[in-house]
């Protein structure tokens, strides 16, 4: 009997990528969309409607799975947006969309899905966080900040779960090539703002990176890879190297030192 497998966002980007090589595997997927009738690509999985910051669309997706397959082993989050901006220009609109989309969507979806999973005595959540979310980057700090939060209640939620025979984990992605450019939100460059400059310069080396970014079947073939592993380690990080290394020199540099390499990494003074 193959896995039944929901991905949330997994109409594009990561998501679809996941989505075509775990359905490719003899997984049985399913992905979600906010609005997969108007969609013209073909899949090779199905596609439900769920906005994740919709409960109602939540319960009614997971409740659909669970009675036409009988069973849910695997919950891939990875719906999410991105959000730019100086903080102090960002509208606090904006700001909550981008926490309940990141966070608190992701948090409903697994509530969603652990009462069957308990009830399999089984299961493996996925969440898909963010190496942005282990540092705070200028101008990026909401999206950092949404996605470290994520991480780490990932790190609390595992353990409260692993009682009932559920793994968690986290999968945090550097800069891959997606259309997220096209779909997050961009404070405007105002002409009058003191940050115009500093913004709109980093705002091309952000989406440069992405434009340049890595293959998303990379993050597919690691999620294939924690599906098949009887015990998830807490997080694991899939991008370029000197990405990844990052991480490992804010844990070791002094915090100023750590702070001036962003600065010159992004051009800033």
């Amino acid at each position: 009997m193959p896995k039944v497998i929901l991905i949330t966002g997994g109409s594009s980007g990561i998501g679809k990528a996941i989505g075509e090589y775990l359905s490719n595997k003899g997984f049985k997927v399913y992905g979600t969309s906010r609005n997969p009738d108007i969609l013209k690509d073909k899949y090779s999985f199905s596609l439900l409607k769920m906005d994740v910051t919709l409960p109602i669309t939540i319960s009614d997706s997971v409740a659909y799975i669970i009675k036409k397959e009988g069973h849910l082993d695997v919950l891939i989050n990875n719906a999410g947006i991105g959000i730019t901006g100086p903080i102090e220009e960002t509208p606090d609109f904006e700001i909550k969309n981008a926490f309940n989309t990141n966070f608190h969507g992701p948090i409903n979806v697994i509530k969603a899905v652990l009462p069957q999973m308990r009830k399999q005595g089984s299961g493996i959540i996925i969440n898909i966080t963010s190496i942005a979310g282990y540092m705070g980057l200028p101008y990026r700090g909401i999206y950092s900040a949404t996605k470290a939060a994520l991480e780490i209640t990932t790190e609390a939620f595992r353990m409260e779960i692993k009682q009932f025979g559920i793994e968690m984990t986290n999968i945090a992605p550097g800069d891959f090539a997606t259309n997220i450019v096209a779909g997050r939100f961009h404070s405007p460059v105002f002409d009058d703002s003191p940050y115009k400059d500093a913004y709109g310069n980093t705002l091309k080396i952000m989406n440069g990176h992405v434009n340049k970014g890595e293959n998303p079947l990379k993050v597919a073939q690691m999620v294939y890879r924690i599906i098949n592993t009887p015990r998830p380690k807490v997080r694991y990080k899939v991008g370029a190297f000197i990405q990844k290394f990052s991480i490992a020199l804010k844990r070791i540099l002094p915090g100023k030192i750590y702070e001036r390499m962003l600065l010159n990494h992004y051009k800033l003074k």
